[in-house]
């Protein structure tokens, strides 16, 4: 499969994958999404695989530069790890939940980086330009779309268990 093939499948399942997380933060009542009771709190996973996305949307990650909202550390979630350094994986104290419209708002960018990402990238380079990750650059994409669909569906099964509200499949972009 050539790279002119291969890059509209691409964009199509970041977009559909991208579209199911956009859907279970909209549905998510405030009280669901303000959660602390639960080790790993809505907005912080939503934020999370949104703050992974932007960055792996990036050629390397000298080149990236954080969404004017980001809060220092409320990437890292308890449980989860921080690959380029160890961190206190506990909330910083001065971190402010992120409301949804915050979270949708940077949902957009990271939309928005998709096309011009996948069309600038060197998918046959074996670096993926982030030295935590010993692979090429098409296959580090791969994992940056199963990584938005892995929380778009743990977002999603909260919903349904705590609210029994449904975040319906999206198998390619329309």
């Amino acid at each position: 499969m050539t790279n002119d093939t291969l890059r509209p499948i691409l964009k199509s399942q970041f977009h559909a994958s991208l579209a199911m997380l956009k859907d279970a933060i909209e549905k998510c009542p405030d009280d669901v999404w303000f959660d602390d009771r639960v080790t790993n709190r809505y907005w912080q996973i939503a934020y999370h695989v949104l703050y992974y996305a932007h960055l792996y949307l990036h050629p390397d990650e000298k080149s990236v530069r954080e969404w004017a909202g980001h809060q220092s550390q409320v990437q890292y979630p308890s449980g989860l790890t921080n690959p380029r350094l160890e961190v206190d994986k506990s909330l910083p104290r001065f971190a402010t939940p992120y409301s949804k419209a915050q979270v949708l708002e940077f949902w957009d960018i990271c939309d928005g980086l998709v096309d011009g990402a996948i069309d600038s990238f060197d998918l046959d380079s074996p670096e993926c330009g982030f030295w935590w990750y010993k692979m090429g650059k098409l296959e580090h994409q791969f994992i940056n779309i199963r990584h938005i669909q892995h929380h778009a569906a743990q977002l999603a099964d909260r919903l349904r268990v705590s609210q029994d509200v449904g975040v319906p499949w999206v198998g390619m972009r329309h």
